[in-house]
């Protein structure tokens, strides 16, 4: 007849090696979303970054329309442009909060 005791003993084990692995994948899979959640931050800060720089560019080229004296229908729309501008990061920074 077949050892009982032996394959019970056999499946204790094998569950027992299920569970320590299901436990470290548990701890792998926790440290995977925290990394992730930090790499979300900084891609969120670099967002802000580069929306800012964009404002900047903005700012400078708008400047220099005004010192050319150009058409004042051109500068109106930059005006219109870098306000939008200024509308979605703001909007990007109360979002990230």
């Amino acid at each position: 007849m077949f050892d009982f005791e032996a394959i019970v003993v056999e499946i204790e084990m094998k569950v027992r090696k299920l569970i320590g692995e299901n436990r470290r994948l548990r701890v792998e899979a926790e440290e995977a979303n925290e990394r992730c959640r930090q790499l979300q931050e900084q891609v969120d800060k670099q967002n802000i970054v580069i929306n800012n720089l964009k404002e900047q560019n903005n700012n400078l080229k708008l400047g220099n329309t005004l010192t050319q004296k150009g058409d004042s229908v051109e500068i109106r729309l930059k005006i219109n442009q870098l306000i939008r501008s200024i509308d979605k990061s703001l909007a990007l920074i109360n979002k990230s909060e």
